[in-house]
């Protein structure tokens, strides 16, 4: 009877040592993300700590922006005349499932800044989403593809969707507003047009607009200014440089600036 008793306790013991010493189960092929649902973040995300993205004019380039493409069998195409781009539609956010995983463009997701996934306009690209129930915006660096659902026109990472309110509700009617300061297209360089001026960011904060302003003036041979613009009842602060006379001029702006560790700007006419 003890014997028996034994053998039983030492099978036991055995199988319980087998399955801790098993590795976890493997993900699921047909799935990159751990998490088979999205869900919030763990860390409480407050609207005061979320900041706009800021303006910059990053190149547009090859990656991210495939046109066509083709998802679930329906074609989208990037659209090519996106500088007045305005519409309204319903948003919805993505969190935790797609933290910390690569975007379209292959920039890392990161829940806690104002991003933004949409089917259609060119990555990167900066928009102020506004939801129509409250009237609270953000501005949003458009890094991402989606939402692949007929119904939806932008897809917001949950920081900016704590800002515009709707974080609890999941959806929201919303406004999409390109900000006219997007990148360079990579179609577009300053040695096939007549550029005059680059411009090399622009803020909501006339502060931070003077200060990039400073430190340009000490670094380029050409006038640094801000040129201001009123962006759907929002001031903008656009930090130009300017104008020169040739392209073999803008080119050596263009040098000068990344030798000093800057971007080389949006070439303007």
């Amino acid at each position: 009877m003890i014997r028996r008793y034994l053998l039983a306790t030492i099978a036991i013991v055995t199988l319980l040592v087998a399955a801790c010493s098993s590795p976890p189960p493997a993900p699921t092929p047909d799935s990159r993300y751990a998490d088979a649902h999205d869900a919030a973040p763990l860390q409480p995300v407050s609207a005061d700590d979320v900041a706009d993205a800021t303006p910059r004019p990053d190149p547009i380039l090859a990656v991210g922006n495939k046109s066509p493409y083709t998802v679930a069998g329906v074609s989208y195409e990037i659209l090519e005349d996106y500088h007045s781009y305005r519409e309204r539609g319903i948003a919805s956010w993505y969190g935790a499932k797609f933290n910390g995983h690569a975007t379209s463009n292959g920039e890392i997701y990161d829940l806690y800044q104002a991003s933004a996934a949409h089917k259609t306009l060119p990555i990167p690209s900066y928009a102020r989403v506004t939801n129509l129930d409250n009237g609270k915006s953000v501005v949003v660096r458009v890094n991402d593809r989606g939402p692949f659902h007929s119904e939806r026109l932008i897809d917001l990472s949950y920081a900016a969707a704590v800002k515009l309110g709707f974080m609890e509700k999941g959806t929201a009617r919303v406004e999409v507003e390109v900000l006219n300061i997007a990148g360079v297209d990579d179609r577009r360089d300053a040695t096939s047009g007549n550029y005059r001026y680059l411009q090399l960011g622009a803020f909501g904060s006339e502060g931070s607009a003077q200060r990039l302003q400073g430190e340009l003036q000490s670094l380029l041979s050409a006038p640094v200014f801000i040129s201001r613009v009123d962006s759907g009842g929002n001031m903008l602060y656009r930090v130009r440089v300017g104008p020169v006379d040739s392209n073999d001029e803008l080119l050596v702006l263009q040098q000068q600036l990344q030798d000093g560790g800057y971007d080389a700007g949006q070439p303007l006419p």
